[in-house]
């Protein structure tokens, strides 16, 4: 790709960061014009590179189904505690995202998925529930302190300590999603330091979370006690907002980021983040997508905005001319 005229530059005042995925992208990626990594997705590389559910390794040696340990024993071939395989594709995977964008902020996700989509991994129908509505169900932080996942994200807290402390990469921040409550960010914490990633011992280490929820939004003060920083999850936002699931077709006309209750929520979550002196960033499409929107994230302030890479040159430039027009405002 042509590298970007003086027009696509990125603004002043707003850091422009990319959305990534793929390990092996990364460096390419890196090229781009950006000021780091707003969102690693983790479970990219779970999918891809491991395709295994994290609990079936737990428990490899108790699996009673031949055929799903058959499978995990021909792609676990080399390692004789099947939970290292997990922490070594994983950290492998976050270093090479951090390592081609260091010493540029790289924010690593834990992990995502809902029930339907763990189940789809190896061996994971042994563990996951069936779940009427997997959206709004045991997904996100509500899994890291819960005895059914909680060995698992034993094992992701394990390669962030690694990449970090090991290999060196302490541009890795890392971000919980989907956190309902304050207690169960507090728990999520607790489990975190007990699993060897503790602010107290790693004084660089900092722990942001998605705010998707209206909740986060309403309680946001109470949020900024515990974490480092914030990240506006635009889909999920959105969909609990509006009260739209938007995996559902009959109803995907109603799902719009520019509905006014929306845009109100985006507008109260920077300015508190603000006024409570902690990072906020977006992570979507619409400011890409829409020039207004651009406009309203740069008028209220916003630290940070998160494009995936087909979308970052767009970006960049709806937001270079929305501050610019801040500028002659203020003229």
């Amino acid at each position: 790709m042509e590298v970007a005229s003086d027009h696509l530059r990125k603004p002043d005042g707003t850091e422009v960061m990319l959305i990534a995925a793929d390990p092996a992208q990364a460096f390419r990626l890196s090229f781009y014009p950006n000021d780091g990594v707003g969102l690693l997705r983790m479970e990219f590389i779970i999918t891809h590179l491991l395709r295994v559910h994290p609990m079936a390794l737990v428990n490899y040696h108790v699996l009673t189904d031949d055929q799903v340990k058959q499978e995990i024993a021909k792609l676990t071939a080399g390692y004789s505690d099947k939970k290292d395989f997990f922490t070594d594709q994983l950290s492998e995977g976050i270093a090479t995202v951090a390592a081609a964008f260091y010493p540029k902020d790289v924010i690593v996700r834990f992990s995502d998925f809902k029930s339907n989509e763990y189940a789809s991994l190896m061996g994971g129908h042994l563990f996951e529930p069936h779940e009427e509505n997997p959206m709004i169900g045991f997904r996100g932080a509500s899994r890291y302190y819960d005895e059914r996942y909680k060995a698992a994200f034993a094992l992701e807290c394990a390669a962030i300590k690694y990449v970090r402390r090991e290999m060196g990469l302490t541009n890795v921040k890392v971000m919980v999603p989907f956190c309902r409550t304050v207690e169960e960010g507090r728990k999520v914490i607790a489990t975190m330091r007990e699993f060897g990633l503790d602010r107290d011992e790693d004084s660089s280490l900092e722990i942001y979370m998605m705010v998707e929820i209206p909740a986060n939004v309403l309680q946001e003060e109470a949020f900024a006690e515990i974490f480092d920083g914030f990240s506006i999850g635009g889909n999920d936002l959105t969909q609990l907002t509006l009260g739209v699931d938007r995996d559902n077709e009959i109803v995907a006309g109603i799902f719009t980021e520019q509905d006014p209750a929306v845009v109100q929520l985006v507008r109260m979550a920077i300015e508190k983040a603000r006024h409570n002196g902690v990072r906020i960033g977006f992570c979507g499409q619409a400011p890409s997508d829409y020039p207004a929107y651009a406009k309203l994230l740069a008028e209220a302030g916003i630290h940070s905005v998160s494009f995936n890479p087909d979308a970052v040159f767009a970006g960049i430039q709806n937001m270079a001319e929305a501050e610019q027009q801040l500028i002659l405002n203020t003229i």
